[in-house]
């Protein structure tokens, strides 16, 4: 389905007397850059002039919550600093989540994964990434983004030419400016579909990608948040990446437990600048007394997740269990990295109190909310396989990967073991949380698209 029966499907939900779309009483304001398919493209075919994933997401979202919606233009070196002086309330563009762009907002759940490849003209004889880091090879890069940075980390001796918008960098190869480009493994179909003779080399990065939301729209966070699962649950997200994300994982990852371990993934990425902070302010890494309080936060911090979400929380030894074995796992970090003779701080290093522990703040909220979130019915081999995958950092061993997965396997089946609480008289039992998504794949065509769903899709 089109982008022209997906629109005149959101008219006759404007039609609908009672309907979201028919209360719209405020406006969300989107920033996009309109130049990275397939998630923000300027069409003139569309009522907004975009098109692309992360619009249809936003347009969805928008639509179900009666928002009028208005779309900010962007560009990539100016995306943190337009987002801090509020000119959107929330960027959506593909926006690959790293930790710089951690401090400056609040991330999503994330929803999309790609890696970093090269594209290299046939006729320049190289046979891997490491043959082309030489000084006479011209690599082009989109100037300011995600991508310049992994580039310049990954090719010290190449010629690297920052290049302002990135459709240029694609002209610029195809007119042989440069003798490769880089790019990742959503837009390089695209770009081999418009250029002859090439080659891909790579990947060599894991990157997720998810919306970025301004540091103090808390609640509209967390609702993205909720109606983003919502939609991964009832199989609307699977058939958007199917429709725009050519080659995406096929996993579920706005589910709850991919959530989970992405948003704990997105913490300890933040622990190497942590540690670099600590030894310039001349400060330990071990603090029994910030330990106690993180947990205490943590404890409430569910609590008040689990009475919001109308649910019951989770027994407080088991969710110490989980924040227990975070703190671990980021003192492991912090000290791993900080031996680690060949770690380098990216500069300038972060503020310990104004700018890394918010931002610590803001992840943990969305993980207190994602435990309370988990379904029953996770299996224990299938919680370790999702950490295994995502909890992606250099310095964290297998042991500590292991405790979490263990927690994390007993935050999904206390139920199990605990006793029904009676429902209260006159009312309903709350309904049992539905399985993990990827448990439900093979039902999901069947199931009629309602809501958010019937917007989404494509």
């Amino acid at each position: 389905m089109g982008t022209k029966t997906l629109l005149a499907g959101l008219a006759l939900l404007l039609l609908i007397p009672g309907s979201a779309a028919a209360q719209t009483s405020a406006a969300l304001r989107v920033g996009t850059s309109g130049d990275y398919a397939p998630f923000s493209s300027w069409d003139d075919s569309t009522p907004d002039g975009v098109d692309g994933f992360d619009v249809v997401v936003a347009r969805a979202y928008a639509e179900e919550r009666g928002l009028a919606l208005e779309f900010v233009p962007f560009s990539w070196p100016s995306l943190l600093s337009d987002l801090a002086q509020e000119r959107f309330d929330v960027a959506a563009s593909g926006i690959t989540v790293r930790p710089d762009r951690s401090l400056a907002g609040r991330f999503s759940v994330p929803l999309a994964e790609s890696a970093a490849v090269v594209l290299v003209h046939e006729q320049v004889h190289v046979k891997d990434l490491d043959q082309l880091d030489q000084r006479r090879f011209r690599i082009g890069v989109n100037a300011g983004g995600h991508l310049e940075r992994v580039a310049r980390e990954r090719f010290s001796q190449a010629t690297l030419v920052s290049i302002p918008e990135n459709q240029t960098v694609l002209r610029t190869f195809q007119q042989l400016g440069v003798d490769a480009v880089v790019t990742d493994t959503l837009e390089a179909p695209g770009w081999e579909a418009q250029v002859e003779d090439v080659k891909r080399l790579g990947p060599f990065t894991r990157d997720r990608k998810a919306l970025l939301v301004h540091p103090d729209r808390a609640e509209l966070a967390a609702d993205l948040d909720r109606w983003l699962m919502a939609r991964e649950a009832d199989g609307s997200l699977t058939r958007l990446r199917r429709r725009w994300l050519t080659g995406a994982p096929a996993r579920p990852l706005a589910s709850p437990l991919e959530a989970l371990v992405a948003a704990t993934d997105e913490r300890l990425a933040l622990m190497p600048w942590v540690v670099a902070a600590k030894r310039r302010d001349v400060l330990p890494i071990a603090d029994p007394p910030r330990e106690a309080r993180v947990l205490e936060a943590g404890l409430a911090a569910v609590a008040e997740a689990a009475a919001s979400a109308g649910r019951p929380a989770p027994p407080d030894e088991v969710v110490l269990a989980f924040y227990r074995a975070q703190v671990e796992a980021a003192k492991q970090v912090q000290l791993r990295a900080g031996r680690d003779e060949s770690f380098v701080p990216q500069q300038p290093i972060p503020d310990l109190q104004d700018e890394l522990r918010p931002a610590l703040i803001r992840i943990g909220e969305r993980i207190a909310q994602l435990l309370v979130a988990l379904p029953d019915g996770l299996g224990e081999a299938h919680v370790a396989r999702t950490c295994r995958d995502g909890l992606r950092s250099p310095w964290l061993d297998d042991r500590e990967e292991g405790r979490l997965a263990r927690a994390l396997y007993e935050l999904a089946s206390w139920r199990r073991a605990a006793p029904p609480a009676p429902a209260a008289s006159g009312a309903e039992a709350e309904p049992e949380p539905a399985a993990e998504p990827a448990q439900r794949d093979s039902s999901r065509a069947s199931q009629p698209a309602t809501n958010g769903s019937a917007i989404l899709t494509p």
